[in-house]
């Protein structure tokens, strides 16, 4: 028997020397092991053992092998782009805009891969205090994460800028409501702005019922004109720096964002206006051997600045909190 295992002869002897050389020597002796114990039970004869091969063999030959490979390939493309298609549709008959608003898991499958380099050494975000123009030029265009301690503090904004007062702003400009802005209700179930302006004050308060936050784009030329009233350009930016034709607005209560990467075109500021926050940043995947998280935590007055379309990011409201922010891009 143990001969059988170890020099086979005649054509069992060809069929085993065509899977040594498909599997290779070093299966195949774990495998012969496997089949001697099997052997000395008395549970299985030589017959199921040649059978077994056969299977085998005819498993490896099968053609239709690849083609289920393919079809399998096939099946997940479809999915990844019949996916955010589907919500889509489902958004339009249901009426409710951005209800997938980014095709994340399509983006998130064909980034570039990470060099590390943005993040090597880093253990926390740079702590600057109130710096004029020339003196954060060397870090105006750096990834490393930043906070510009009460920066933004002398603003309207910190003031005025609440509920009530964006409730009333939207009011005032007719349809303003209704742009196709981007949306985002995060974990929330306001999957508008109507629904965030019709709120209870209770809830809106959230002196009743579940916690909310939401954040949405400022994209008509009125009221961003109105808001801008009450904040200006952040005075430490560069001059040459290009800003959008809209800003973005989160607030709310208690979870913000989850873990993600944003597909902007530039650098991210952010000027927290009310509450406080805190901010979790970690390295891509592939970054984890070199690189670490770490987390922070900012203040109203604070501004931010993080490159958010390399570092993955989360952040949250303390318990109870109401957090405001305006948040917009440079580059």
């Amino acid at each position: 028997m143990f001969l059988f295992f170890t020099r086979p002869m005649g054509t069992l002897g060809n069929r085993m020397q065509n899977v040594r050389e498909r599997l290779g020597e070093e299966f195949l002796e774990k495998l012969d092991s496997l089949h001697l114990g099997a052997l000395r039970t008395n549970l299985v004869s030589r017959h199921d053992l040649q059978e077994a091969y056969r299977k085998a063999r005819d498993m490896e030959r099968n053609p239709n092998r690849l083609n289920m490979v393919w079809y399998v390939l096939g099946i997940m493309l479809f999915i990844m782009i019949a996916t955010p298609v589907f919500y889509e549709t489902i958004s339009f008959l249901l009426g409710v805009r951005c209800f997938l608003p980014n095709n994340n898991l399509v983006w998130e499958a064909t980034r570039p891969i990470s060099d590390c380099q943005f993040c090597k050494g880093i253990k926390g975000p740079l702590i600057l205090r109130n710096l004029t123009r020339e003196e954060f030029t060397p870090y105006a265009y750096s990834s490393l994460p930043i906070i510009m301690k009460q920066s933004v503090a002398h603003w309207p904004a910190k003031r005025r800028l609440n509920y009530a007062y964006l409730k009333d702003l939207y009011a005032s400009v007719p349809g303003a409501s209704d742009t196709n802005c981007p949306f985002q209700h995060f974990n929330s179930d306001l999957k508008s702005l109507h629904d965030v302006f019709r709120m209870p004050k209770e809830r809106a308060n959230l002196s009743e019922g579940a916690p909310w936050f939401v954040g949405w784009s400022v994209c008509n030329p009125d009221l961003l004109a109105e808001l801008r009233k009450l904040y200006p350009r952040p005075h430490f930016l560069p001059v040459d720096a290009e800003m959008p034709h809209s800003d973005f607005i989160l607030m709310g209560y208690e979870q913000g964002a989850v873990m993600h990467l944003d597909y902007i075109p530039r650098l991210m500021w952010q000027a927290q206006l009310q509450g406080n926050k805190s901010w979790f940043l970690a390295p891509a995947p592939e970054c984890d051997h070199q690189c670490q998280s770490f987390s922070f935590y900012v203040e109203p007055g604070d501004a931010v600045l993080v490159d958010t379309r390399i570092w993955y990011h989360a952040n949250t409201v303390p318990k109870g909190q109401f957090s405001l922010t305006i948040q917009s891009e440079y580059g």
